[in-house]
């Protein structure tokens, strides 16, 4: 399939070779951490790095790391594809660390990390701003750090963390993006400060990679009835690698409970149908749904809406196709949207004029 010209692909995971790399960008101190702990990386805490999730067979060099370098990128991506502009989302262990002081040294790092190994390198690259979440203020402060730098075009948090996403103690980092008019990409993984099902621990990856849908339904659900939305109408975001399938059923039934107890949450003024539509937008990686035209098309008109799919690749994870793929039985008109449009409308910054050519970063050390 040929992509429509102008495509923009929203999730691409540059990986981080070792803990070497970041040690250039990080301070003194949590330089002296890795060498007298002998830290050797963050992998470990992750999918073993050669499992076929991790990486594509046909996207391993014969030598070196994968994903690890633009080049790669470019050969395998952006050149072959006509890729317009790619947000690069690096997910490396930083969001781990429960040690808050450490965990938000690795984060600036690896935010330092991606601007002069990626952005700096291709100009059309965007990035996401990776947020250190066990501490508010410290996410808070990276957003504003980093946020001065047009190239980086959202913040990204992991689906399931220490808390329900919607709680009052992040409402200041919704404050801090709605301030800088960035989206906040929900992606799926955990900082597994809890179990990533709602009854303990599974004993296998295709438990934990599908509990990753629990994790979003669980997480829009406080988004929405917290009333982060409502506080911050403008708020956007984006799910990434959540998959698609699941949201119609999800939001009935989230809805009906809704209007059994909306006096319990009498902020929320809008059904949440209503409040995904306007605010929530979700990757086509992986797209959870049967292979046919008819089948798709039903889903479509559960979403009510056009402008919520956003097209990625996943680079250079295994879900991917191999190919440029879309479902099937798309009118060229939504393929267009899907692709080109409903990302321009959902970051704007990419829409900024002379952004692919700002060189010179704003971000402070």
């Amino acid at each position: 399939m040929e992509l429509p010209k102008g495509t923009i692909d929203v999730d691409l995971h540059p990986m981080v070779p070792d803990l070497s790399a970041l040690a250039p960008y990080l301070e003194p101190v949590w330089r002296d951490q890795i060498r007298m702990r002998g830290m050797e990386g963050f992998d470990s805490q992750s999918y073993p790095p050669r499992s076929p999730k991790t990486v594509r067979a046909d996207w391993r060099p014969a030598t070196g790391a994968p994903a690890a370098t633009v080049g790669q990128l470019r050969e395998q991506v952006l050149d072959p594809w006509g890729i317009a502009h790619g947000i690069v989302t690096p997910l490396y262990g930083v969001q781990l660390v429960f040690n808050e002081d450490l965990a938000n040294g690795f984060t600036r790092a690896l935010n330092d990390w991606t601007r002069q190994e990626w952005l700096d390198a291709d100009a059309r690259l965007a990035a996401s701003i990776v947020l250190p979440m066990f501490n508010p203020e410290h996410a808070v402060a990276e957003i504003e750090r980093c946020a001065p730098d047009p190239r980086f075009v959202q913040a990204m948090v992991l689906v399931m963390g220490e808390t329900p996403l919607g709680r009052r103690h992040n409402w200041p980092i919704f404050e801090a993006l709605v301030k800088h008019d960035l989206p906040l990409a929900i992606h799926a993984g955990s900082t597994y400060r809890n179990p990533v099902t709602s009854v303990g621990w599974p004993s296998w990856y295709a438990e934990d990679y599908v509990a990753n849908q629990q994790g979003f339904q669980s997480t829009l659900a406080s988004l929405i009835t917290e009333g982060v939305f409502v506080k911050f109408p403008t708020l956007k975001v984006v799910l990434l690698e959540s998959g698609v399938s699941w949201l119609p059923a999800f939001l009935w039934r989230l809805t009906k409970g809704w209007k059994g107890v909306r006096f319990e949450v009498p902020w929320l003024d809008r059904s949440p149908i209503e409040v995904v539509r306007e605010n929530v937008r979700l990757s086509v990686q992986p797209f959870d749904a049967p292979d046919d035209a008819e089948t798709v098309q039903r889903l479509m008109d559960h979403l009510g809406s056009d402008e919520m799919l956003l097209w990625s690749s996943d680079w250079p994870h295994w879900q991917f196709d191999g190919a440029p793929k879309l479902p099937p039985g798309l009118s060229p008109e939504l393929v267009r949207k899907i692709c080109v449009d409903n990302a321009v409308s959902t970051y704007k910054r990419l829409a900024v004029p002379g952004r692919a050519e700002a060189r010179e970063p704003a971000v402070q050390p």
